[in-house]
C-alpha cells in the first residue's frame, strides 16, 4: 500500500509538471525572445543558448528601432501610458457606476430589473464590430471621436457588466440581517451602504475590478478604430513594429513582456483580496 501511495505522488508530481510546463513554456520563450536578435530568434534550429542583448528593451524606451530599412520612431511608451490611463479610468469610472448599482439590483427588486440587468449584460456579449461603426459615426457628430472620454466610454462596454453582475451576486451572498439591524439604529440607506455593505463585499469588489482591468488593458478592437496613434494601446502600439523591412519578433517579444509586467504585479498585489473575493459565498467547515 505504503508503494502504490508512492507510485501515485509520482505520476501526480509528473502530471502536474508536464501541465504546468505546456502552460508555462510560451510565456518562458517569450521572455528568452526579447533578449534576442531577429538574427537568433530565426535560425534554425532554434537555441535556448545565445548571447542576450538589451537592445530590444532600448529600442522600446528610447523610441528608437534600428531597421535595415533605417531608423524608425516608435512611441511605445506613449501605449504604455495610454493604457495605463485608459484602464485605470475605466474601471474606476465602472465601480463608480456599477457598484450602487449592483446593490440596487441585489437589495431591491423591481418590476423589469432582471430584464434590465441582463440588457445591460449581453452588452458585454456584444461583438465588437458589431458596435464599432455606429460608434464612430456617433463619436464624430459629438465630438468625442479620438478622445480619452470617448475611449473610456466604450471601454464600459467591457468594464460595467463584468463588474455590476459580479459585485451583484457577493451583495446577494451578504445576509441582509445585518445591514437591516444597522438600519434600525436610524442610519440612512446610504450609511447602510457605505458602512456594511461596500467592507463586507470589499474583497468582490476588488476581484471584479482587477478582472475589468485585465479585459480593458487587452482590448483591441474599439482603440483601433476609434483612436489615433497618438492615444492608442499598447495592444495597438505593437502593430509598429511590422515594418517594410519585416517583423521585428525581437521587439514585439520585449513589448509583450512590458505589457504584461502592469497586470501581473497588479495581479500579484492583490492576489489576497482575489483569493477572497472568488471563496465569498462558499460553503465552509
Amino acid at each position: 500500500m505504503q508503494h502504490t501511495s508512492i507510485l501515485e505522488r509520482l505520476l501526480r508530481g509528473i502530471a502536474l509538471t508536464l501541465v504546468v510546463v505546456f502552460f508555462m513554456f510560451p510565456i518562458v520563450w517569450i521572455v528568452l525572445m526579447s533578449f534576442q536578435t531577429n538574427e537568433t530568434i530565426l535560425s534554425i534550429p532554434p537555441s535556448v543558448v545565445f548571447e542576450p542583448t538589451l537592445s530590444n528593451y532600448k529600442a522600446l524606451i528610447t523610441g528608437r528601432l534600428e531597421t535595415a530599412a533605417g531608423t524608425l520612431d516608435i512611441a511605445f511608451m506613449r501605449n504604455l501610458w495610454n493604457s495605463v490611463i485608459l484602464s485605470v479610468s475605466s474601471v474606476a469610472l465602472a465601480l463608480l457606476l456599477g457598484v450602487p448599482a449592483a446593490y440596487a439590483f441585489a437589495r431591491h427588486k423591481f418590476r423589469g430589473s432582471e430584464d434590465i440587468a441582463f440588457t445591460l449584460l449581453s452588452f458585454r456579449f456584444a461583438p465588437p464590430l458589431l458596435v464599432v461603426l455606429p460608434l464612430t459615426i456617433y463619436f464624430q457628430q459629438i465630438g468625442l471621436a479620438d478622445t480619452y472620454v470617448g475611449l473610456v466610454w466604450v471601454y464600459q462596454l467591457i468594464c460595467l457588466p463584468l463588474i455590476l453582475w459580479i459585485v451583484r451576486g457577493y451583495f446577494e451572498d451578504i445576509s441582509a440581517d445585518i445591514e437591516y439591524a444597522y438600519r434600525i439604529g436610524g442610519h440612512s440607506w446610504f450609511a447602510t451602504f457605505r458602512k456594511i455593505a461596500l467592507p463586507l463585499a470589499g474583497p468582490g469588489i476588488a476581484a471584479a475590478g482587477l478582472l475589468a482591468f485585465i479585459f480593458a488593458w487587452n482590448n483591441f478592437v474599439f482603440a483601433l478604430v476609434l483612436a489615433s496613434a497618438d492615444k492608442q494601446p499598447v495592444t495597438v502600439g505593437a502593430l509598429a513594429f511590422v515594418t517594410a523591412s519585416g517583423i521585428q519578433y525581437g521587439q514585439i517579444a520585449a513589448a509583450i513582456v512590458l505589457s504584461i509586467a502592469p497586470t501581473l504585479a497588479l495581479a500579484l498585489y492583490a492576489q489576497r483580496y482575489l483569493v477572497e473575493g472568488l471563496s465569498l459565498g462558499a460553503v465552509k467547515g
